[in-house]
């Protein structure tokens, strides 16, 4: 096997000294066969590649968790040779995905000079498409918001969709855009984008994929992920969940699905459909759920079984309904009735979902937080009621995004691949 340890070491030698070259491997002397060797040597670039693009993720992933860092403090923190980490840091340099800030004061000798991640080149698009209403959020490399914008739904959800993708893209004409993630309320499968089942919206398959990558002149990768998981993902980089590594967000929309979050990776479950959670049997029997059976949670928890029961109409947005829900309630101790009543429902199916997953926080998104201990109260005292034995409840939390949780939680996912070291940065 002498001549597959020759090809290692190489490959050892050419990931930890950028720049040095190398003469190929010597024609094998031992017993491996000949096809094989030759397989070797074929495969062998590809691996230096997939290893150079790790380590650069690495690194990417380091700056944006940890903050800016000299060189050998990128190093420390990577595991990587300081060789590799200052040829993958001029490279990024080079490409204005990096910066070097001023050398630190105070340090003994030559001080080393800090590198950050440059936001004014790279971008990602998040895009929500929900029931009544759109979203979209950009993104730079850096983390931080550079446009965000929600708009009612009038007429085909799926145009106005499109519509704002056009409209935020021309706005971001003058960046790279690394991708983009639509979030829908529905079952997404494993391919990341198509559309398995979303009953309030009814646009399956890969339609919603198509129709944004043409908005956007096909600049780059479209894929499309359940709103729950967007959401529970931007709470947990971003939001009311960044100090925990176990995470249940639940959605408050007219639908009412779950994204689950286990040190800082969504739990997608062996389809990608882990979360759908709105059509548990645990709700009222006699009341009919929008996918045509009777029973499910979300036909008694949803945005429009809380305004029935407090007879409210719905306003263009879920977050404006609930507020006026929420200062209709501080007069009115009917509504306040029911809403708790709601809230007891709420902690009927949160019990259950603690039972199965055991999360140490619970998210409440959409037009639970304007509700806020109206809800969240009698939940957590009906959720509390129905564990078992030592279990102890999760902490319930709003969330702290807004509307845009999902749109933003796409967005952050449209760096997704980079960061992971499945694809490059585009030129």
């Amino acid at each position: 096997m002498a001549a597959a340890a020759r090809l290692a070491a190489a490959g050892r030698r050419r990931a930890g000294g950028a720049g040095r070259r190398h003469r190929a491997p010597r024609p094998a002397r031992t017993r491996v066969p000949l096809r094989r060797a030759l397989t070797l040597v074929v495969q062998e670039p590809a691996s230096t590649e997939r290893l150079r693009r790790q380590n650069v993720s690495l690194l990417l992933r380091s700056l944006r968790r940890h903050g800016p860092g000299t060189r050998s403090e990128l190093a420390q923190r990577s595991g990587l040779a300081k060789a590799t980490v200052g040829a993958i840091v001029a490279d990024l340099e080079a490409a204005r995905a990096v910066v070097e800030e001023e050398a630190r004061g105070g340090a003994r000798g030559r001080p080393g000079r800090p590198v950050s991640l440059f936001g004014e080149r790279y971008v990602a698009l998040g895009l929500e498409l929900n029931v009544d209403y759109v979203a979209a959020v950009v993104l730079d490399l850096a983390g931080g918001t550079v446009h965000h914008e929600t708009r009612p739904v009038r007429g085909a959800a799926l145009d106005a969709l499109a519509a704002l993708a056009t409209a935020t893209a021309k706005r971001v004409a003058d960046r790279a855009l690394v991708g983009a993630v639509v979030a829908v309320p529905g079952l997404v499968r494993a391919d990341d984008r198509t559309v398995a089942w979303a009953p309030n919206v009814d646009i399956p398959g890969d339609l919603v994929a198509a129709r944004v990558a043409a908005a956007l002149r096909d600049r780059c990768p479209v894929h499309v992920s359940n709103d729950a998981d967007c959401a529970a993902y931007a709470e947990a980089h971003h939001g009311a969940a960044t100090d925990t590594a176990s995470l249940l967000y639940l959605t408050g929309t007219v639908g009412v699905g779950a994204g689950i979050v286990e040190d800082g990776a969504l739990v997608r479950g062996g389809q990608g459909f882990a979360g759908e959670v709105g059509h548990m049997p645990v709700g009222d029997p006699a009341v009919r759920c929008g996918c045509g059976r009777t029973g499910c949670w979300e036909a008694s928890v949803g945005l429009h079984a809380m305004l029935r029961a407090v007879e409210m109409p719905e306003l263009e947005t879920p977050l404006a309904s609930a507020e006026a829900v929420a200062e209709r309630a501080r007069i009115d101790a009917g509504v306040r009735d029911r809403l708790a009543a709601l809230g007891d429902d709420l902690g009927l199916g949160l019990a259950v979902l603690t039972q199965v997953l055991d999360p140490a926080v619970v998210v409440l998104g959409g037009y639970f937080v304007p509700l806020g201990e109206l809800v969240l109260g009698p939940a957590r005292h009906a959720l509390e009621r129905r564990l078992v034995g030592p279990m102890r409840a999760p902490e319930l939390r709003v969330g702290e995004l807004g509307i845009e949780a999902a749109a933003l939680g796409a967005a952050e996912r449209g760096f997704s691949q980079v960061f992971s070291g499945e694809r490059e940065l585009p030129a």
